[in-house]
């Protein structure tokens, strides 16, 4: 009696093409470059002209306060400087564990992120004003938290113009990389959807804040940030990623 043949083995699912994964990332990374916007829009105009996200003009705003201009705050700045650093050295660390495949540490850089937004809109969904002194800060310290994960959590992914929380250095690139100057215009796409992208954000974060409620700015950002998670979480799980 022969034995039946044995099955040949089933064959592995396809991997996503490199371009795909690099796609799915770049969708994630241009969502949070929007987020910057909203986010920064919330802090900049409801908690006392303080930055989150863009270090840089907060380093700026820390000058005027140290000045004593006006309608500018020591402490918040500092708080925002303060909180940052420890979100970044949260993703950083994070980003050390080198035996951890990329879209896990992605994934959880993601969800700590998610969840420092949400509990940051919580006073705001209750009603609670953002004037109010315990609600500032407690914005200002959620929100600083996350955008210094964020940040550094796409230091560690390293993709060429794709900061997300500046712009200093894209637009610089753009400029200088163009026709104008003689270059051949590289990236030049992702450079300005990256510069429109927040510029869009701030735009609809202000109006929503100042026109609306401003928990509704959170709770987009939120709602972004979920399917752009998914979307890079399911591209970088299945292809690698084109170093450009």
């Amino acid at each position: 009696m022969t034995s039946p043949p044995e099955a040949a083995p089933s064959a592995p699912p396809p991997s996503l093409p490199v371009h795909d994964a690099q796609g799915a990332l770049l969708s994630l990374l241009f969502v949070l470059t929007f987020n910057t916007g909203l986010v920064d829009a919330i802090s900049y105009l409801l908690l006392g002209h303080v930055f989150v996200a863009n270090m840089t003009g907060n380093v700026i705003l820390l000058g005027f306060s140290l000045a004593g201009v006006e309608g500018f705050s020591l402490p918040a700045s500092l708080t925002a400087l303060a909180v940052f650093a420890i979100g970044a050295a949260i993703g950083g660390r994070m980003g050390l564990e080198g035996k951890t495949p990329r879209h896990r540490q992605l994934a959880r850089a993601l969800i700590l992120e998610c969840a420092l937004i949400a509990l940051a809109a919580a006073p705001l969904l209750a009603g609670l004003p953002p004037q109010d002194d315990f609600v500032r800060y407690w914005l200002i310290v959620l929100l600083g938290l996350a955008m210094g994960v964020q940040t550094a959590t796409v230091r560690l992914l390293a993709v060429p113009d794709m900061t997300t929380t500046v712009l200093t250095m894209t637009l610089a690139g753009l400029a200088a990389d163009s026709s104008l100057a003689g270059g051949n215009n590289p990236r030049a796409r992702r450079r300005l959807g990256a510069i429109v992208l927040m510029l869009a954000g701030a735009a609809i974060g202000a109006l929503l804040a100042l026109r609306a409620n401003p928990a509704l700015v959170l709770m987009l950002a939120l709602v972004l940030l979920v399917a752009g998670g998914i979307i890079a979480y399911r591209g970088l799980r299945s292809g690698p990623v084109a170093q450009d």
